[in-house]
């Protein structure tokens, strides 16, 4: 299925209690971030199908903020997504969700970046977390 995803997705209130980002006004919203979710290890998961007609018309199902960072993050676009757990998602309580979904991409070929990324936005939360996994094998 295509969906919107990215800093387009992050533009696009969602049904999440997150910030999201706040540039939508300086998109160009005729060639909105498209992605297959067959082609993502995330399948369909945190993808909305609300229409969005405020935002280039689009009309096709929409990652929530938690989808479209963790999409960003799967892709490598760390730059992208710098300052997510306090700029787009802010709100500590989706924490154990995204260190839980984080931890799906260890077999990705840039998880030491991805590690070192969520290590960096999550501190001692992520080492903790990381902790708590490495006891439960």
């Amino acid at each position: 299925m295509e969906y919107v995803t990215g800093i387009y997705a992050l533009n696009i209130p969602c049904q999440l209690e997150t910030d999201g980002d706040w540039h939508a006004p300086a998109l160009d919203w005729n060639n909105p971030r498209i992605k297959e979710s067959d082609e993502s290890l995330f399948g369909q998961w945190g993808i909305e199908y609300d229409p969005q007609p405020n935002y280039g018309n689009i009309t096709m199902p929409v990652a929530n903020h938690i989808r479209a960072c963790l999409d960003l993050i799967e892709e490598g676009c760390f730059g992208s997504v710098q300052g997510m757990r306090d700029n787009f998602i802010s709100n500590e309580a989706y924490t154990p969700l995204i260190l839980e979904t984080i931890l799906l991409l260890r077999n990705n070929s840039l998880w030491s970046e991805i590690d070192a990324f969520i290590g960096k936005e999550y501190l001692c939360d992520w080492l903790d977390y990381k902790e708590s996994k490495s006891h439960d094998r």
